[in-house]
C-alpha cells in the first residue's frame, strides 16, 4: 500500500471533535488498555450503573467476572465494589479466586439498579468516549489507503472483471469518496460493490459502544461487522488491548430497498431505552453500499439532500434523543448501485459530489462464453468440447434467435439449474443442449 500525505483538518471542526492531528502514524492504531476509570474516560456513575444492572440481571458474580462483562480492568472494578459494599449497596455471598469475592445486591442496591434501568436498560461492555471514537476513525481513515492493481485483482479474484473495468474502478476506489455503479440488472453491480472494501486489505478497531453526555450508543453490530480474533505476541500482548474495542475487517454494509430516513439517524428504542448507531456510522472506515438506489421507501432526493453536506465535508451531524446534535466523521466509500441512469435520480449539484459514474455493461459474447469457463468448475462441470458445443447451442437458440441480451449472472444461474437437474436425476453433472434447454425453460419468464 502507498500512504498519502495526511489530510488537512477542517479549521471549523471543534477541538472536542478530534483528539489529535489525524496524520496516519507508521504503527497501526491499537487501543491501549486503561489502568483506571479516569484513563478510560468514564465517569464512576456510569460504571456504577453498569455494575448494578449487571448484578440485577445475573443475581451474583465475582468481581473479576463483572470486570470481564464490562470489558474493564479487574483492579479498579474490585476497588469500586469494595466502596459499594461500604455503602451497603452490595454484599459478599462467597469468596472467589485470588482474594476476590462474589457479590450480590442488597435491597438498597436493587432499588438503585431499578432506577438506573428506568434511564437505560443497556447492560454490557463499558462505552468509549465519542472523542476517542472520532480520533480512532481519523487514525484508521480509508482515505489514506491507495490500493494498487494487485490489491484490486486479489479482491476481485472470484469475479471475472475485464481489464477495462479495472482501469475505471482503480482510480474511483482510490478517491475514497463515492461512485455510482449503474447499468442493466444481473451484471454484478452489487457483487463489485461488496468486494471493493477488500481492496484496502486490513483490519480496524471499533468500540462496542460510545457515550455522549451520558447517552450510550451501540456501534458494534454482529450482523454487519466481521470480528477478527486477536493473536497473542504479534504487536502487543493480549492484556494490553482495551477490551471495549473490537478488531474487525473494514466493514462493507449493504442497504437496499428497506432503507429509510430513520436508519440514517441514531435509533432510540423506547422500550429498552437504548440507542443504536446509524448505518453511516457503522460503516466508517469501510464501504456503504446503497443497493437498488431509487427503489427505497423514500424519494431519492430525500436521501441525496440528507448527504450533500457529508459527502462534501466528510463529516455528519446526528440528532440524539435528548435533542442535542453531535458531529461524527463521514469516513467511508459511498457506492450507489442502480439499474437507472444517475441523471434520472438526482440533479447536477449532487452528481458533482459523486465524482465517478461507472457503467456496468452487458458482457460481450466472448465474455459470456468465458463466464461458463470461469464458473463451471466450481459447480462440478468439466468445460470440455462437448460443454462448449452446448453453450454454442444455447447462444444460437436462446439468445441470437430471441434477441435476448447477455447478462453476467446468467451463466452461473443456468449452470446451477442444470446441476440441480442432474443431481435430482442421479446422473453425472454434464452440460448438454437438452439440459440447457430445460434450464432456459424454467429460468426465463415467459410473459
Amino acid at each position: 500500500m502507498i500512504v498519502r500525505a495526511p489530510r488537512k483538518l477542517d479549521p471549523s471542526m471543534p477541538v472536542t471533535a478530534v483528539a489529535a492531528d489525524a496524520a496516519p502514524a507508521a504503527a497501526p492504531f491499537i487501543p491501549k488498555a486503561p489502568a483506571d476509570f479516569e484513563e478510560a474516560g468514564l465517569d464512576p456513575g456510569v460504571v456504577e450503573s453498569l455494575i448494578l444492572k449487571y448484578l440485577a440481571a445475573v443475581g451474583s458474580a465475582p468481581g473479576a467476572s463483572i470486570a470481564e462483562a464490562l470489558c474493564l480492568p479487574s483492579k479498579p472494578i474490585i476497588e469500586y465494589l469494595t466502596n459499594l459494599k461500604q455503602q451497603q449497596i452490595v454484599v459478599y455471598v462467597g469468596t472467589a479466586q485470588l482474594g476476590d469475592f462474589t457479590y450480590t445486591l442488597t435491597d438498597a442496591g436493587r432499588d438503585r439498579a431499578q432506577r438506573f434501568m428506568l434511564e437505560s436498560m443497556y447492560v454490557g461492555p463499558a462505552p468509549v468516549s465519542i472523542n476517542e471514537y472520532v480520533a480512532a476513525v481519523e487514525a484508521q481513515t480509508i482515505t489514506v489507503k491507495s490500493p494498487g492493481k494487485d490489491d484490486l485483482r486479489n479482491a476481485f479474484s472470484d469475479l471475472l472483471i475485464s481489464e477495462e473495468m479495472f482501469q475505471v474502478l482503480g482510480p474511483a476506489i482510490n478517491s475514497g469518496r463515492g461512485m455510482f455503479l449503474y447499468g442493466p440488472p444481473g451484471n454484478g453491480k452489487t457483487s463489485i460493490a461488496e468486494r471493493i472494501t477488500k481492496c484496502f486489505g486490513d483490519e480496524i478497531y471499533i468500540p462496542q459502544c460510545v457515550i455522549v453526555d451520558g447517552l450510550i450508543i451501540k456501534l458494534f453490530d454482529v450482523a454487519n461487522h466481521e470480528v477478527i480474533e486477536r493473536k497473542r505476541g504479534l504487536i502487543v500482548k493480549q492484556d494490553q488491548i482495551d477490551d471495549r474495542w473490537v478488531k474487525i475487517r473494514r466493514p462493507t454494509i449493504v442497504a437496499a430497498g428497506e432503507l429509510t430516513m430513520e436508519a440514517l439517524d441514531v435509533q432510540y428504542n423506547t422500550t429498552a431505552k437504548t440507542c443504536e448507531a446509524p448505518l453511516q456510522m457503522k460503516s466508517n472506515c469501510g464501504t456503504l453500499v446503497i443497493d437498488d438506489f431509487g427503489r427505497q421507501r423514500m424519494e431519492p432526493i430525500e436521501l441525496l439532500n440528507r448527504w450533500i453536506l457529508p459527502l462534501e465535508k466528510r463529516y455528519d451531524f446526528l440528532a440524539l434523543p435528548n435533542g442535542k446534535k453531535i458531529r461524527i466523521p463521514f469516513d467511508q466509500l459511498i457506492i450507489f448501485s442502480t439499474n437507472l441512469e444517475p441523471k434520472e435520480l438526482c440533479d447536477e449539484a449532487f452528481l458533482r459530489r459523486i465524482p465517478y459514474k461507472i457503467e456496468v455493461r452487458d458482457p460481450t459474447e466472448a465474455d459470456f462464453r468465458k463466464l461458463f469457463e470461469f464458473v463451471g468448475p466450481s459447480f462440478g462441470f468439466d468445460i470440455d468440447d462437448q460443454a462448449r458445443a452446448a453453450v454454442d447451442h444455447l447462444i444460437a437458440k436462446h439468445y441470437e434467435s430471441e434477441d435476448r441480451p447477455f447478462r453476467c449472472c446468467q451463466p452461473r444461474d443456468l449452470l446451477l439449474q442444470v446441476r440441480n437437474r442432474c443431481l435430482y436425476l442421479d446422473q453425472p453433472v454434464v452440460l448438454t443442449p437438452e439440459l440447457l434447454d430445460y434450464a432456459v425453460s424454467v429460468y426465463f419468464t415467459v410473459m
